[in-house]
């Protein structure tokens, strides 16, 4: 009998990429505008000088293990209290400033006071983006009172909080909320997985996991034995990980938990 459903946040129920891909296009018009340089090369130069850069830091092993990718670095505050979290925060600044100015030197703009407007521009814009799949609130609004839910998510807990901040309405549907960066583990490791199980008081065999990272929400689930949902929307190519369903759409769960439930 499933009991619970655990749900992952970012690119699950929160369009993040669409939310990325927007702050993207808002700053980079500005740049247009300004320069003349094209606005699709400039995000392409910019995310690759953000991976790049974001991979020399020595906190990259811990926003490895958290959960944190290099384009969250460039709107996050990381106001968070813990040593590597602060280290962040000092870092941040300066990387964004470093990952635009070093785009438009790719595109033969050499100017770092522009980079510095940009990096500062692209955090309001991405603050100014939330996007929520269609279907979020239909189906949180079918499942609560049914199930108890949980919202499993890797993170600075200062930037996911900003995130359910900036989309109010989602907070109130979940029974407990987790957050890689203040448990100190992210998923795929099994100890988040256990400690929200513990959380709720419940078995393995009795939640589903649903979420759109074969490597993170479906590799922890699997490991633990909690039975795990992809949903690829995408229609990503399917790798080693093999998740327990594979749905487009939420409103896939419905059939699928009432065959769980029947059993």
């Amino acid at each position: 009998m499933i009991k619970a459903i655990f749900f992952d946040l970012d690119d699950t129920l929160l369009w993040d990429q669409k939310s990325i891909k927007e702050a993207f296009a808002a700053t980079c018009k500005v740049a247009e505008e300004r320069y003349g340089v094209d606005a699709n090369e400039l995000e392409e130069a910019v995310r690759e000088a953000a991976r790049n850069l974001y991979s020399s830091y020595e906190t990259y092993s811990f926003t490895q293990m958290i959960g944190i990718n290099p384009f969250e670095g460039l709107w996050g505050d990381f106001l968070d209290d813990q040593d590597d979290f602060r280290k962040m925060k000092e870092i941040a600044p300066d990387y964004r400033k470093e990952a635009w100015t070093a785009g438009l030197k790719e595109l033969g703009v050499d100017d770092p006071e522009f980079g510095y407007e940009l990096a500062e521009r692209f955090p309001q814009e991405r603050r100014n983006l939330p996007f929520v799949y269609e279907e979020t609130f239909n189906i949180l609004d079918s499942l609560k009172g049914k199930y108890q839910l949980l919202l499993l998510t890797n993170g600075s807990p200062d930037l996911q909080n900003t995130k359910l901040s900036i989309t109010p309405e989602l907070v109130p549907y979940f029974d407990q909320i987790v957050i890689s960066g203040a448990f100190g583990r992210g998923k795929p490791d099994s100890s988040i997985f256990e400690h929200a199980l513990s959380l709720m008081g419940l078995e393995k065999d009795e939640v589903l996991m649903v979420g759109d990272n074969l490597m993170t929400d479906i590799l922890g689930a699997n490991t633990v034995g909690i039975k795990s949902v992809w949903i690829n929307r995408h229609d990503k190519e399917r790798n080693e990980v093999v998740p327990t369903y594979e749905i487009k759409h939420l409103e896939e769960l419905f059939p699928l938990l009432d065959e769980l439930n029947k059993k």
